[in-house]
């Protein structure tokens, strides 16, 4: 089973606990999630399935949107109202002040990633060192708040609502409204209400989806989202058959006879003459279509092999890091178990991460930011990343 379904996911699970059931429902390793939540956040958790999973790492950095509770008056060292008092304030602040707030936090912002988060530094992640008592220089990291509008507020405590880019901490946004007004502020909600093309409206709850395992584990499948949905408001580059044929069998092909939607200098959905999506690309200098990453490709014509060749043999060393992963998703406590797996993977697939890293900023510093839009014609996160 391949392709995407989107989970609610609910407070107190990690993310990667909903990894682990999706695994565990679909019968398969390969399954990854399109974006943090921290356990006491909840909402749109997009998850990839089965060959889909090629998609994680390329899709584009997307905007995301969420509804955020908050309260003025108190500090914590983990900028929600989960974590250790620090100060106190019975300071009244006005519904006047929150029409500041939303003036001025609003736009093109710098904001420095809280020491309870999964940022390496010199090699070691924020919350280790946060656990062991010790509070470090962070270098600020450039966010866009697109909106950000208060929808209610009485007695200190509020709602908001937040459109954001993706690497936004939203606890963080908060924490630094609260020192603005001087009293301190903290986090004492978050659902996200949106990711990319993802909206609450396309999610199932965990405990819906294991309901149709037990009944009907055949519908599963029906509930996964095409791995095209995600990338279906990009430009796209047509092939014919020929050129179909040839991209299939690793061909180069020159971006001059390619049909495109429009020329310009970033990526492209590269769709096949049978209407399937083949992968992504870009035009080069020498106006190639460089391919970035292939998908649905299929067996190359003249490459036929018997079950026992075609069947995908793993090399020793991912093995070990899949049985590494299962490994740490079973021995670690639920608020610890995110950063567990996040460690373990980056110890055990080092040379991929950087692999993937290095393809993904290629393309992703490609892309349009005004006109990409997300799985339509029109324009298209721990809490969010």
């Amino acid at each position: 089973m391949n392709g995407i379904i989107c989970v609610y996911k609910e407070q107190g699970f990690t993310s990667f606990d909903v990894v682990a059931k999706i695994r565990r429902l679909f019968a398969t390793k390969k399954v990854g999630h399109g974006g943090t939540l921290d356990p006491m956040a909840e909402g749109v958790l997009p998850v990839f399935v089965g060959s889909a999973t090629k998609a994680v790492d390329f899709c584009p950095d997307t905007d995301k949107e969420y509804r955020a509770w908050f309260r003025f008056g108190l500090t914590t060292d983990t900028q929600d109202i989960t974590g250790r008092v620090l100060t106190t304030d019975n300071s009244y602040v006005s519904r006047n002040k929150m029409y500041l707030l939303e003036k001025t936090f609003k736009g093109e912002l710098m904001q420095i990633p809280p020491m309870f988060s999964a940022v390496s530094v010199d090699g070691k992640r924020l919350y280790e060192l946060a656990r062991e008592g010790r509070e470090i220089e962070r270098q600020p990291r450039p966010i866009v708040i697109h909106d950000l509008k208060i929808e209610d507020y009485k007695d200190n405590q509020g709602v908001m609502l937040v459109k954001c880019s993706r690497g936004t901490y939203i606890r963080t946004l908060i924490h630094d409204m609260g020192q603005f007004i001087g009293t301190g502020a903290v986090m004492t909600g978050l659902v996200r209400t949106k990711s990319g093309c993802f909206t609450l409206n396309d999610c199932h709850r965990l405990s819906e989806i294991e309901a149709i395992a037990e009944q009907s584990p055949q519908k599963l499948e029906e509930m996964l989202m095409p791995m095209e949905s995600v990338f279906e408001g990009m430009p796209k580059a047509h092939l014919d058959e020929k050129q179909t044929r040839l991209f299939r069998n690793g061909a180069t092909l020159d971006a001059d006879r390619v049909l495109f939607d429009k020329i310009y200098d970033r990526g492209y959905y590269i769709e096949g003459s049978d209407g399937v999506m083949l992968g992504l690309g870009k035009i080069t200098d020498s106006h190639e279509l460089e391919v970035i990453q292939r998908f649905n490709t299929g067996a190359p014509e003249g490459a036929a092999r018997s079950g026992a060749e075609a069947k995908e043999e793993k090399p020793a060393a991912q093995l070990a890091g899949e049985a590494a992963i299962e490994a740490a998703i079973a021995s670690e406590p639920d608020r610890q178990r995110t950063e567990a797996v996040e460690d373990t993977a980056e110890a055990v697939f080092p040379a991929q991460e950087q692999a993937s890293a290095e393809a993904t900023a290629d393309f992703t510093a490609a892309l349009p930011e005004e006109e990409f839009t997300w799985g339509e014609a029109a324009p298209a996160a721990e809490e969010t990343v």
